[in-house]
């Protein structure tokens, strides 16, 4: 796995800013006062700050970053002016965590001075996205030249009024992000190294932070009446799998359900995709990724809930034996699909796994994620997730948690004109329902697969898994959207 960078919490009264060497952060506002390790610097470097927010072009927006490399005054290589904005908030903090990781060097020590900047809980926001914007995935490239191996994890030193407060506030976030760099990692891995079996070895492995971890492959999916799910992964020579894993610590009520879906790799089966941008298919099972990362989150703050989290792996391949446009098959519902699209099989690996939830485990509320339509993408671009909600206190909830870390999303629409689009001539329900709405008549496929009362939520993850350009957050590639909004959706709902 991807190491987090080394954080270390010191006190900031008393440490000498002019001996620091590598790196060296300090803060502004938005009305352009320095905070006290800021005005130090500036002391001492004979006014270059003060200069540099008094400039008519100097912003004081959050998130803004001013560098003076080589400071008079100061053994330090680089010295970094992170402006916090006026009135900052947590999602200022962010903003500026993001800004101020994107400023770093490459190599070096790095040591940020937060005294006087914003309360605790903020300031360990900050520290958790320069941890969430340092991420780099170099799993499959060389050593740099004279290197004996892969580059050591960053260190960071973080000074503050209270050091001890802020590290034990920041044990959660740094549990937050351990659970989204494994979903990266997850997600940025090729498929031919993540396989369904090498998935589910790397849950069952999660067994050892005290997670209940349960592998179910095709003999008992066959068992079990999940003709849906194995019908995807007919044509692939890789197993379908179904791993559950179990967070059991609350008292004893309902668990709180998570289902993921895990294409490994998605080619569209007989209904081919284009060749151009097929290679992005290896993040088709990002939805699976979130939920072990929520699960691997909770597992290592030892969250007071009852969380099950539910995957299906599987990888969609045309061959002599794939699933053909036209073919029938049985849900574990035992509602009949009239296949449309072999294309669109997401929401067939869903709907058997849904159901399962359902009649196993008797969730308190469901919600599922899944890189499910390319229609949601051109509904809101790549800024925010759609959701489906039969709940609105559990809809309610989850913009609130998305609001709380930034994992922006947008409630979108059911009914019956779209469900009304899925009615099949020769089965009970067929797997597309058309271009229009497609995302729409994606989640009504889902959504009759939810029983009557079931509090569910649907997010179409397909537009936020991946950052082509980067993010605040993340550089390119997995953003591990989703993580950071359900840990807060369970720490809101089953925590108090």
């Amino acid at each position: 796995m991807t190491p987090l960078p080394n954080i270390a919490f010191d006190a900031e009264d008393g440490v000498d800013l002019a001996a620091l060497e590598g790196t060296v952060v300090v803060f502004a506002a938005a009305d352009k006062m320095l905070a006290p390790a800021a005005t130090t610097a500036d002391r001492l470097c004979g006014g270059a700050l003060s200069r540099a927010v008094g400039d008519a072009a100097f912003k004081g927006k959050a998130g803004v970053v001013t560098m003076v490399n080589w400071p008079a005054g100061m053994a330090a290589r680089r010295l970094v002016l992170a402006c916090a904005g006026e009135d900052a908030d947590g999602a200022a903090l962010r903003r500026v965590g993001g800004a101020v990781a994107k400023a770093l060097a490459p190599k070096g020590a790095v040591t940020i001075a937060t005294g006087g900047t914003a309360p605790d809980d903020m300031i360990a926001g900050f520290v958790l996205a320069v941890a969430l914007r340092l991420y780099d995935f170099r799993e499959y490239k060389k050593p740099e030249e004279d290197a004996e191996g892969p580059p050591p994890p960053r260190s960071l030193r973080v000074l503050a009024d209270n050091a001890e407060a802020l590290a034990r506030e920041s044990s959660a976030h740094m549990a937050l992000a351990e659970g989204i760099y494994f979903t990266r990692d997850l997600v940025n891995e090729p498929a031919n190294r993540l396989t369904t079996e090498e998935f589910a070895a790397r849950l069952a492995a999660m067994q050892e932070l005290g997670l209940e971890v349960e592998i179910m492959g095709e003999p008992e999916l066959e068992a079990l009446g999940m003709r849906a799910l194995l019908g995807v992964g007919q044509g692939s020579v890789t197993e379908t799998k179904v791993v559950t894993m179990k967070w059991m610590g609350g008292g004893d009520e309902a668990p709180f359900a998570l289902v993921g879906k895990g294409v490994v790799f998605d080619t569209g089966g007989i209904s081919l995709k284009p060749a151009a941008g097929m290679e992005d298919m290896t993040m088709d099972m990002g939805g699976a990724g979130v939920v072990s990362g929520v699960m691997r989150t909770l597992a290592l703050r030892k969250a007071k809930a009852n969380v099950i989290g539910v995957v299906g792996l599987v990888e969609n391949m045309p061959d002599g034996n794939a699933q053909r446009p036209g073919d029938i098959v049985k849900s574990m519902k035992g509602d009949t699909i009239e296949i449309i699209n072999t294309d669109a099989e997401g929401r067939l690996l869903l709907c058997d796994v849904l159901w399962h939830v359902q009649q196993a485990y008797k969730p308190s509320a469901i919600v599922d994620l899944a890189t499910l339509t390319g229609a949601v993408i051109i509904a809101l671009g790549h800024h925010r997730a759609g959701y489906y909600a039969t709940d609105d206190g559990l809809a309610s909830d989850l913009e609130a948690a998305c609001e709380a870390t930034g994992d922006d999303c947008w409630r979108l629409p059911l009914g019956k004109p779209y469900a009304d689009q899925l009615k099949s001539r020769k089965a009970d329900i067929k797997n597309t329902g058309g271009r229009p709405a497609g995302s729409v008549t994606a989640a009504e496929f889902l959504h009759a697969f939810v029983e009557e009362g079931m509090p569910w939520i649907h997010i179409d993850i397909a537009g936020v898994a991946e950052s082509s350009g980067g993010t605040d957050l993340a550089p390119k590639g997995a953003t591990g959207w989703g993580v950071a909004a359900l840990d807060q959706l369970v720490r809101t709902r089953y925590e108090g």
